[in-house]
C-alpha cells in the first residue's frame, strides 16, 4: 500500500541532524580565536612602551565608524595634495588605516573616480605609517566641486 500525501517526520529526522551539524560546526569554529595575533602586532616604538605589556588580546578588529575628512588641491598637483592629506589626517596620527573609501567630487563620473584614485595613490606618500597595506576604493560623488574629495578611513582598533 502507498502512503500518498502523508507528511512522515522520519524523513526530516537526517536533514534535521545534518542542520544542527553544521549550526555547532559554525559556533565552534567563530569561537575559535587568531592564535598568530601576537606575533602579527607591530611592536612598541616608545622605549616607555617597551617595558609595559600589552594588554591587547586576540586579533585586531576594525572600528566600524569612519573618520571622516576632506581634501581641496587641484587634481595634477600631487605636492598640494600631499599636504592637504598631512593636514586632514595629522589628528590621527600613530593609528593604522584597515581601509579607505574615497569620494572625488565632479560633474563627470569619470572624472570624480579618476581623482579619487588619485588621492589614494598619494595615501602612503602622505602618511607611511597610516595607510601602509591599507586597501582603498575609488568612488564619484556628484558635485560641481573638481579638486575635492571626501574621504572615510576605517582605521584598526589598535
Amino acid at each position: 500500500m502507498k502512503r500518498g500525501g502523508r507528511f512522515q517526520p522520519l524523513h526530516m529526522a537526517g536533514w534535521l541532524f545534518a542542520d544542527m551539524l553544521l549550526v555547532l560546526a559554525l559556533v565552534a569554529m567563530g569561537d575559535q580565536g587568531d592564535p598568530g595575533a601576537a606575533d602579527k602586532r607591530p611592536a612598541a616604538s616608545s622605549s616607555a612602551a617597551a617595558g609595559k605589556k600589552s594588554r591587547h588580546t586576540g586579533p585586531r578588529a576594525v572600528v566600524r565608524t569612519p573618520v571622516e575628512v576632506a581634501v581641496d588641491a587641484p587634481a595634477g598637483d600631487d605636492d598640494g595634495i600631499v599636504r592637504a592629506l598631512r593636514g586632514a589626517t595629522a589628528r590621527y596620527r600613530g593609528r593604522q588605516a584597515a581601509f579607505v573609501l574615497t569620494f572625488g567630487r565632479h560633474t563627470d563620473p569619470g572624472a570624480g573616480g579618476r581623482y579619487a584614485h588619485e588621492v589614494n595613490a598619494l595615501l602612503e606618500k602622505a602618511r607611511p605609517d597610516m595607510f601602509r597595506a591599507a586597501t582603498t576604493r575609488d568612488f564619484w560623488k556628484g558635485g560641481a566641486s573638481p579638486g575635492h574629495a571626501d574621504i572615510e578611513i576605517y582605521f584598526y582598533t589598535y
